[in-house]
Protein backbone atom coordinates (compact mmCIF):
# COMPACT_ATOMS: atom_id res chain seq x y z
CA UNK A 1 0.00 0.00 0.00
CA UNK A 2 3.14 2.35 0.90
CA UNK A 3 4.49 1.87 -2.84
CA UNK A 4 1.09 2.55 -4.51
CA UNK A 5 0.66 5.55 -2.19
CA UNK A 6 4.12 6.90 -3.07
CA UNK A 7 3.20 6.15 -6.82
CA UNK A 8 0.06 7.86 -6.70
CA UNK A 9 1.58 10.76 -4.46
CA UNK A 10 4.28 11.35 -7.51
CA UNK A 11 2.42 11.58 -10.29
CA UNK A 12 0.16 13.81 -8.85
CA UNK A 13 2.72 16.11 -7.84
CA UNK A 14 5.10 15.71 -10.98
CA UNK A 15 2.35 16.11 -13.69
CA UNK A 16 1.43 19.37 -12.47
CA UNK A 17 4.97 21.03 -12.46
CA UNK A 18 6.35 19.18 -15.28
CA UNK A 19 3.58 19.55 -17.77
CA UNK A 20 0.38 21.66 -16.32
CA UNK A 21 2.31 24.71 -15.53
CA UNK A 22 4.29 25.27 -18.98
CA UNK A 23 0.76 23.72 -20.26
CA UNK A 24 -1.21 27.37 -18.63
CA UNK A 25 1.37 29.59 -19.95
CA UNK A 26 0.93 28.29 -23.26
CA UNK A 27 -2.89 28.25 -22.96
CA UNK A 28 -3.39 31.63 -21.53
CA UNK A 29 -0.72 32.90 -24.63
CA UNK A 30 -2.95 31.60 -27.07
CA UNK A 31 -6.46 32.57 -25.50
CA UNK A 32 -4.63 36.26 -24.66
CA UNK A 33 -4.08 36.50 -28.49
CA UNK A 34 -7.26 35.57 -29.18
CA UNK A 35 -8.72 38.24 -27.15
CA UNK A 36 -6.71 40.98 -28.03
CA UNK A 37 -7.12 40.35 -31.81
CA UNK A 38 -11.31 40.63 -31.22
CA UNK A 39 -11.82 37.61 -33.36
CA UNK A 40 -9.70 39.74 -36.29
CA UNK A 41 -7.57 36.68 -37.11
CA UNK A 42 -10.61 34.90 -38.35
CA UNK A 43 -11.90 37.01 -40.34
CA UNK A 44 -8.62 37.43 -42.00
CA UNK A 45 -9.14 33.44 -42.71
CA UNK A 46 -11.63 33.90 -44.02
CA UNK A 47 -10.31 36.08 -46.81
CA UNK A 48 -7.19 34.11 -47.81
CA UNK A 49 -9.48 31.24 -49.41
CA UNK A 50 -6.64 30.15 -51.49
CA UNK A 51 -3.72 29.67 -48.90
CA UNK A 52 -6.31 27.78 -46.86
CA UNK A 53 -4.10 24.08 -46.36
CA UNK A 54 -1.19 26.36 -45.36
CA UNK A 55 -3.44 28.36 -43.19
CA UNK A 56 -5.58 25.56 -41.78
CA UNK A 57 -2.43 23.36 -41.46
CA UNK A 58 -0.76 25.97 -39.70
CA UNK A 59 -3.90 26.94 -37.52
CA UNK A 60 -3.97 23.01 -36.22
CA UNK A 61 -0.27 23.00 -35.17
CA UNK A 62 -1.25 25.39 -32.49
CA UNK A 63 -1.07 23.67 -29.20
CA UNK A 64 -4.33 22.34 -27.86
CA UNK A 65 -7.41 22.64 -30.15
CA UNK A 66 -7.96 26.10 -30.24
CA UNK A 67 -7.05 26.67 -33.41
CA UNK A 68 -8.31 23.95 -35.37
CA UNK A 69 -11.60 24.33 -33.89
CA UNK A 70 -11.66 27.67 -35.33
CA UNK A 71 -11.67 26.51 -38.86
CA UNK A 72 -14.39 24.25 -38.55
CA UNK A 73 -17.16 27.20 -39.02
CA UNK A 74 -15.31 28.45 -41.73
CA UNK A 75 -16.09 25.29 -43.30
CA UNK A 76 -19.56 25.15 -42.66
CA UNK A 77 -20.16 28.93 -43.80
CA UNK A 78 -18.40 27.80 -46.82
CA UNK A 79 -15.33 29.57 -46.55
CA UNK A 80 -12.92 27.33 -46.80
CA UNK A 81 -12.26 24.19 -48.61
CA UNK A 82 -12.77 20.66 -47.31
CA UNK A 83 -9.08 20.17 -48.47
CA UNK A 84 -7.93 22.85 -45.37
CA UNK A 85 -10.53 21.01 -43.35
CA UNK A 86 -8.00 17.90 -43.57
CA UNK A 87 -4.64 20.19 -43.32
CA UNK A 88 -6.01 21.59 -40.43
CA UNK A 89 -7.11 18.12 -39.17
CA UNK A 90 -3.83 16.44 -39.69
CA UNK A 91 -1.58 18.80 -38.51
CA UNK A 92 -3.75 19.50 -35.10
CA UNK A 93 -1.86 18.85 -32.47
CA UNK A 94 -4.03 19.06 -29.87
CA UNK A 95 -3.86 18.99 -26.07
CA UNK A 96 -1.23 15.86 -26.09
CA UNK A 97 1.21 18.20 -27.60
CA UNK A 98 1.65 19.62 -24.30
CA UNK A 99 3.31 16.90 -23.22
CA UNK A 100 5.55 16.28 -25.65
CA UNK A 101 6.13 19.74 -25.58
CA UNK A 102 7.02 19.94 -22.25
CA UNK A 103 8.85 16.58 -21.63
CA UNK A 104 10.24 15.42 -25.58
CA UNK A 105 10.90 18.95 -27.11
CA UNK A 106 12.61 18.13 -30.08
CA UNK A 107 10.80 14.70 -30.95
CA UNK A 108 7.46 17.08 -30.88
CA UNK A 109 9.37 19.36 -33.13
CA UNK A 110 10.12 16.88 -36.15
CA UNK A 111 6.42 15.08 -34.97
CA UNK A 112 4.60 17.62 -35.55
CA UNK A 113 6.79 19.74 -38.59
CA UNK A 114 6.24 15.82 -40.36
CA UNK A 115 2.29 16.38 -39.75
CA UNK A 116 2.73 19.52 -40.89
CA UNK A 117 4.18 18.98 -44.16
CA UNK A 118 1.64 16.24 -44.94
CA UNK A 119 -1.16 18.18 -43.90
CA UNK A 120 -0.38 20.80 -46.48
CA UNK A 121 0.25 18.05 -49.24
CA UNK A 122 -2.46 16.34 -48.73
CA UNK A 123 -4.47 19.42 -48.51
CA UNK A 124 -3.95 20.73 -51.22
CA UNK A 125 -4.21 17.11 -53.17
CA UNK A 126 -7.26 16.88 -52.24
CA UNK A 127 -8.77 20.38 -53.65
CA UNK A 128 -6.80 20.02 -56.59
CA UNK A 129 -7.39 15.86 -57.86
CA UNK A 130 -10.22 14.95 -54.83
CA UNK A 131 -8.59 11.64 -54.33
CA UNK A 132 -11.69 9.58 -54.22
CA UNK A 133 -14.10 11.56 -52.74
CA UNK A 134 -16.95 10.52 -54.32
CA UNK A 135 -16.09 6.67 -53.68
CA UNK A 136 -15.74 6.96 -50.01
CA UNK A 137 -18.68 9.45 -49.82
CA UNK A 138 -20.53 6.37 -51.55
CA UNK A 139 -19.41 3.82 -48.82
CA UNK A 140 -20.13 6.06 -46.06
CA UNK A 141 -23.77 6.76 -47.48
CA UNK A 142 -24.65 2.76 -47.10
CA UNK A 143 -24.07 3.72 -43.19
CA UNK A 144 -26.12 6.60 -42.21
CA UNK A 145 -27.99 9.42 -44.84
CA UNK A 146 -25.84 11.87 -46.27
CA UNK A 147 -25.46 16.08 -44.86
CA UNK A 148 -23.06 16.98 -47.76
CA UNK A 149 -21.75 16.01 -50.62
CA UNK A 150 -18.18 15.26 -49.50
CA UNK A 151 -16.51 18.37 -50.69
CA UNK A 152 -18.51 21.18 -50.54
CA UNK A 153 -20.19 22.47 -47.30
CA UNK A 154 -24.47 22.25 -47.40
CA UNK A 155 -26.03 23.16 -44.30
CA UNK A 156 -29.04 20.74 -43.01
CA UNK A 157 -32.48 22.04 -44.07
CA UNK A 158 -34.58 23.92 -41.97
CA UNK A 159 -31.56 24.18 -39.43
CA UNK A 160 -30.18 27.69 -38.06
CA UNK A 161 -26.12 26.13 -37.05
CA UNK A 162 -24.00 27.92 -38.76
CA UNK A 163 -21.55 27.87 -35.86
CA UNK A 164 -19.98 25.76 -33.64
CA UNK A 165 -20.69 27.66 -30.33
CA UNK A 166 -24.25 27.04 -31.18
CA UNK A 167 -23.94 23.38 -32.81
CA UNK A 168 -21.90 21.20 -30.18
CA UNK A 169 -23.63 19.25 -28.42
CA UNK A 170 -21.92 18.27 -25.71
CA UNK A 171 -21.68 19.81 -22.14
CA UNK A 172 -21.65 23.53 -22.24
CA UNK A 173 -20.96 26.17 -19.74
CA UNK A 174 -20.40 29.57 -21.97
CA UNK A 175 -23.15 31.11 -21.03
CA UNK A 176 -23.56 30.98 -17.26
CA UNK A 177 -23.35 28.84 -14.58
CA UNK A 178 -25.56 25.79 -14.83
CA UNK A 179 -25.94 25.45 -11.22
CA UNK A 180 -27.10 28.07 -8.90
CA UNK A 181 -25.36 28.67 -5.75
CA UNK A 182 -23.58 31.47 -4.78
CA UNK A 183 -21.62 30.16 -2.24
CA UNK A 184 -20.37 27.61 -4.61
CA UNK A 185 -19.54 29.84 -7.11
CA UNK A 186 -17.61 31.99 -4.59
CA UNK A 187 -15.67 28.24 -3.35
CA UNK A 188 -15.13 28.39 -7.54
CA UNK A 189 -13.60 31.41 -7.84
CA UNK A 190 -11.57 31.52 -4.85
CA UNK A 191 -10.15 28.06 -6.15
CA UNK A 192 -9.89 29.36 -9.39
CA UNK A 193 -7.60 32.51 -8.03
CA UNK A 194 -5.55 29.64 -5.92
CA UNK A 195 -4.94 27.41 -9.06
CA UNK A 196 -3.39 30.21 -11.01
CA UNK A 197 -0.73 31.16 -7.63
CA UNK A 198 -0.13 26.87 -7.80
CA UNK A 199 0.90 27.50 -11.50
CA UNK A 200 2.95 30.51 -10.88
CA UNK A 201 4.70 28.67 -8.48
CA UNK A 202 4.68 25.29 -10.55
CA UNK A 203 6.32 27.05 -13.63
CA UNK A 204 9.12 28.33 -11.25
CA UNK A 205 10.43 25.41 -9.82
CA UNK A 206 9.67 23.35 -13.35
CA UNK A 207 11.80 25.99 -15.19
CA UNK A 208 14.55 25.37 -12.08
CA UNK A 209 13.96 21.68 -12.72
CA UNK A 210 15.10 21.69 -16.12
CA UNK A 211 17.92 23.96 -15.37
CA UNK A 212 19.16 21.46 -12.37
CA UNK A 213 19.19 18.83 -15.38
CA UNK A 214 15.74 16.59 -14.27
CA UNK A 215 17.16 15.57 -11.16
CA UNK A 216 15.19 13.38 -8.67
CA UNK A 217 12.99 15.76 -6.23
CA UNK A 218 12.21 14.79 -2.28
CA UNK A 219 9.02 14.41 -1.39
CA UNK A 220 8.92 17.17 1.13
CA UNK A 221 7.01 20.37 2.21
CA UNK A 222 8.58 24.02 2.75
CA UNK A 223 10.26 26.94 1.25
CA UNK A 224 13.04 25.10 -0.16
CA UNK A 225 13.21 24.06 -4.15
CA UNK A 226 11.64 20.48 -3.13
CA UNK A 227 9.46 21.79 -0.84
CA UNK A 228 7.91 24.46 -3.15
CA UNK A 229 8.03 21.58 -5.89
CA UNK A 230 6.25 19.35 -3.79
CA UNK A 231 3.39 21.48 -2.86
CA UNK A 232 2.60 23.58 -5.85
CA UNK A 233 2.82 19.84 -7.60
CA UNK A 234 0.07 18.82 -5.09
CA UNK A 235 -2.16 22.01 -4.37
CA UNK A 236 -2.28 22.51 -8.30
CA UNK A 237 -3.32 19.35 -8.97
CA UNK A 238 -6.11 19.12 -6.47
CA UNK A 239 -7.23 22.50 -7.55
CA UNK A 240 -7.44 21.16 -11.32
CA UNK A 241 -9.42 18.02 -10.42
CA UNK A 242 -11.84 20.41 -8.26
CA UNK A 243 -12.17 22.47 -10.85
CA UNK A 244 -12.61 19.58 -13.88
CA UNK A 245 -15.04 17.57 -11.97
CA UNK A 246 -17.17 20.43 -10.12
CA UNK A 247 -16.18 23.88 -10.13
CA UNK A 248 -16.73 24.13 -14.15
CA UNK A 249 -20.62 23.46 -13.33
CA UNK A 250 -20.52 27.12 -11.08
CA UNK A 251 -17.90 29.09 -12.84
CA UNK A 252 -19.56 29.94 -16.19
CA UNK A 253 -17.14 29.30 -18.22
CA UNK A 254 -16.26 25.63 -18.26
CA UNK A 255 -16.07 24.61 -21.54
CA UNK A 256 -12.92 22.10 -21.60
CA UNK A 257 -11.55 21.36 -24.69
CA UNK A 258 -13.46 24.05 -27.06
CA UNK A 259 -12.11 27.32 -28.16
CA UNK A 260 -14.11 31.01 -28.61
CA UNK A 261 -13.13 33.36 -31.74
CA UNK A 262 -12.33 35.84 -29.14
CA UNK A 263 -12.96 36.30 -25.53
CA UNK A 264 -14.86 39.53 -23.73
CA UNK A 265 -13.29 40.05 -20.95
CA UNK A 266 -9.35 39.52 -18.64
CA UNK A 267 -11.60 37.34 -16.84
CA UNK A 268 -13.16 34.96 -19.27
CA UNK A 269 -9.38 34.61 -20.99
CA UNK A 270 -7.86 33.63 -17.66
CA UNK A 271 -10.75 31.03 -17.10
CA UNK A 272 -10.37 29.14 -20.09
CA UNK A 273 -6.99 29.14 -19.69
CA UNK A 274 -7.19 27.54 -16.14
CA UNK A 275 -10.27 25.18 -16.99
CA UNK A 276 -8.26 24.17 -19.87
CA UNK A 277 -5.34 23.19 -18.33
CA UNK A 278 -7.37 21.29 -15.46
CA UNK A 279 -8.84 19.06 -18.08
CA UNK A 280 -5.23 18.40 -19.75
CA UNK A 281 -3.68 17.74 -15.91
CA UNK A 282 -6.60 14.91 -14.85
CA UNK A 283 -6.06 13.53 -18.37
CA UNK A 284 -2.21 13.36 -18.00
CA UNK A 285 -1.98 12.52 -13.99
CA UNK A 286 -4.58 9.69 -15.16
CA UNK A 287 -2.24 8.74 -18.01
CA UNK A 288 1.05 8.68 -15.51
CA UNK A 289 -0.74 6.55 -13.04
CA UNK A 290 -2.00 3.65 -15.85
CA UNK A 291 1.87 3.79 -16.78
CA UNK A 292 3.02 3.10 -13.31
CA UNK A 293 0.14 0.83 -12.03
CA UNK A 294 0.19 -1.16 -14.75
CA UNK A 295 4.43 -1.80 -14.75
CA UNK A 296 4.18 -2.40 -10.70
CA UNK A 297 0.73 -5.10 -11.14
CA UNK A 298 2.26 -6.53 -14.06
CA UNK A 299 5.82 -6.20 -14.02
CA UNK A 300 5.18 -5.87 -18.39
CA UNK A 301 7.70 -3.99 -19.93
CA UNK A 302 5.63 -1.73 -22.41
CA UNK A 303 9.00 -0.58 -24.72
CA UNK A 304 9.99 -4.40 -25.10
CA UNK A 305 6.20 -4.59 -26.05
CA UNK A 306 5.89 -2.01 -28.52
CA UNK A 307 9.74 -2.91 -30.16
CA UNK A 308 8.16 -6.48 -30.40
CA UNK A 309 5.22 -5.52 -31.99
CA UNK A 310 7.55 -4.19 -34.98
CA UNK A 311 5.63 -1.82 -37.90
CA UNK A 312 2.28 -2.63 -35.91
CA UNK A 313 3.41 0.06 -33.55
CA UNK A 314 2.48 3.31 -35.54
CA UNK A 315 -0.78 1.42 -37.04
CA UNK A 316 -1.71 1.55 -33.21
CA UNK A 317 -0.69 4.77 -33.25
CA UNK A 318 -2.95 5.78 -36.06
CA UNK A 319 -5.61 4.11 -35.26
CA UNK A 320 -5.30 5.87 -31.79
CA UNK A 321 -6.15 9.19 -33.49
CA UNK A 322 -9.19 8.32 -35.13
CA UNK A 323 -10.80 8.35 -31.39
CA UNK A 324 -12.36 11.91 -31.08
CA UNK A 325 -10.78 13.77 -28.46
CA UNK A 326 -7.44 14.53 -26.79
CA UNK A 327 -7.74 12.05 -23.78
CA UNK A 328 -6.41 8.94 -25.54
CA UNK A 329 -3.80 11.31 -27.56
CA UNK A 330 -2.13 12.39 -24.05
CA UNK A 331 -2.23 9.05 -22.73
CA UNK A 332 -0.35 7.53 -26.09
CA UNK A 333 2.28 11.08 -25.57
CA UNK A 334 3.13 10.61 -21.82
CA UNK A 335 3.24 6.68 -22.69
CA UNK A 336 6.18 8.15 -25.59
CA UNK A 337 7.45 10.47 -22.61
CA UNK A 338 7.71 7.05 -20.64
CA UNK A 339 9.95 5.10 -23.56
CA UNK A 340 7.07 2.69 -24.04
CA UNK A 341 6.09 3.84 -27.72
CA UNK A 342 8.51 4.37 -30.92
CA UNK A 343 8.71 7.53 -32.56
CA UNK A 344 6.62 6.25 -35.58
CA UNK A 345 3.91 5.60 -33.38
CA UNK A 346 4.18 8.84 -31.66
CA UNK A 347 4.43 10.71 -35.59
CA UNK A 348 1.45 8.12 -36.96
CA UNK A 349 -1.12 9.45 -34.08
CA UNK A 350 0.17 13.07 -34.39
CA UNK A 351 -1.52 13.26 -38.03
CA UNK A 352 -3.86 10.90 -37.38
CA UNK A 353 -5.64 12.06 -34.38
CA UNK A 354 -8.07 15.49 -34.95
CA UNK A 355 -8.44 16.18 -31.07
CA UNK A 356 -11.83 18.27 -30.19
CA UNK A 357 -11.81 20.00 -34.00
CA UNK A 358 -14.11 17.09 -34.67
CA UNK A 359 -16.67 17.60 -32.77
CA UNK A 360 -18.23 21.09 -34.28
CA UNK A 361 -18.17 18.68 -37.40
CA UNK A 362 -19.70 15.39 -36.11
CA UNK A 363 -22.65 17.52 -34.90
CA UNK A 364 -23.11 19.47 -37.93
CA UNK A 365 -22.47 17.36 -40.83
CA UNK A 366 -21.33 13.76 -39.76
CA UNK A 367 -20.45 12.93 -43.81
CA UNK A 368 -17.69 15.02 -43.86
CA UNK A 369 -16.42 14.38 -39.97
CA UNK A 370 -16.59 10.52 -41.11
CA UNK A 371 -14.62 11.30 -44.55
CA UNK A 372 -12.48 13.57 -43.23
CA UNK A 373 -11.19 10.89 -40.11
CA UNK A 374 -10.34 8.53 -42.96
CA UNK A 375 -8.52 10.79 -45.11
CA UNK A 376 -6.45 11.92 -41.66
CA UNK A 377 -5.72 8.01 -41.05
CA UNK A 378 -4.25 7.30 -44.42
CA UNK A 379 -1.60 9.11 -44.37
CA UNK A 380 -0.57 8.54 -40.92
CA UNK A 381 -0.70 4.50 -41.70
CA UNK A 382 1.90 5.52 -44.42
CA UNK A 383 4.16 8.04 -42.90
CA UNK A 384 4.13 5.78 -39.60
CA UNK A 385 5.38 2.54 -41.43
CA UNK A 386 7.76 4.89 -43.62
CA UNK A 387 9.42 5.97 -40.42
CA UNK A 388 9.84 3.35 -38.80
CA UNK A 389 11.05 0.89 -41.77
CA UNK A 390 13.43 3.74 -42.34
CA UNK A 391 14.97 4.03 -38.82
CA UNK A 392 14.63 0.33 -38.15
CA UNK A 393 17.02 -0.14 -41.38
CA UNK A 394 19.20 2.53 -41.15
CA UNK A 395 19.94 1.62 -37.11
CA UNK A 396 18.45 -1.66 -36.92
CA UNK A 397 16.25 -1.08 -34.03
CA UNK A 398 13.09 1.41 -34.02
CA UNK A 399 13.39 4.97 -31.88
CA UNK A 400 12.51 4.61 -28.48
CA UNK A 401 12.87 7.93 -26.36
CA UNK A 402 14.29 10.47 -29.20
CA UNK A 403 14.13 13.86 -27.85
CA UNK A 404 13.05 12.72 -24.50
CA UNK A 405 14.52 15.22 -21.36
CA UNK A 406 15.87 13.50 -18.50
Amino acid sequence: MSELFDIFLGSVRDGFVQVSAFVAVTVLLFSYVQYRTDGRLVKKLEENRRAGPIVGALMGLTPGCGGAIVMMPLYIRGSVSFGTVVATLIATAGDAAFVILVLAPEAALYAYGIALVTGVVFGYAIDAFGLGVGRVDRAVRQLRPTLTDGGVATPVAGSKVHHYDEGVTCERHDHGPTRESGTMRSVTLAALAAWWVAAAAGLGAGVLYLLRGAPDVPMVAGLSFAGVFTVAGITGTTLSAYLYFVGRTYIGHGDVGRAKDTFGSVYETLTHAAMETSFVTVWVIGAYLLYEYTILFTGLDIGSAAAAAGVLAPVAGAAVGLIPGCGPQIILSAAYAQGAIPFSALTANAISQDGDALFPLIAIDKTAAVVASIYTTIPAVVVGVALHYTWTAVFGFPMFGFGVIG
